[in-house]
């Protein structure tokens, strides 16, 4: 097993064939799930509007580095997926954003 490396993963998609059922539960839940509640979790955090148009997860992946950004993508668009299914919430056109934590260089004001 090869060094881990940390990713941010940000999963983008549209919902798809959403249900009544889906439409309503979404709909009751859109306050919670707005860009401020966002953050970056091993479950993944749903951000979504009233449109019920686009989404976004954001994820937190940890997978061996030699792997590199395209399988913490994945990784990271399988989870939601998974999610998704399991709620019940049609989605198209999955799109992932990595950003590797253990490479990231910081500039730090001087």
């Amino acid at each position: 097993m090869g060094t881990q490396h940390t990713y941010r993963v940000i999963v983008r998609g549209t919902f798809d064939g959403l249900s009544e059922e889906s439409r309503a539960r979404l709909l009751a839940e859109v306050d919670d799930h707005g860009m401020a509640a966002m953050q970056f979790t091993e479950e993944g955090s749903l951000a979504y509007d009233r449109t019920l148009k686009a989404f976004s997860y954001r994820l937190v992946v940890v997978s061996d580095a030699e792997d590199g950004d395209e399988m913490a993508g994945a990784i990271a668009e399988d989870r939601v997926e998974t999610a998704l299914a399991k709620l019940g919430h049609g989605y198209k056109a999955l799109r992932s954003t990595v950003t590797d934590l253990d490479t990231m260089k910081i500039n730090r004001k001087r």
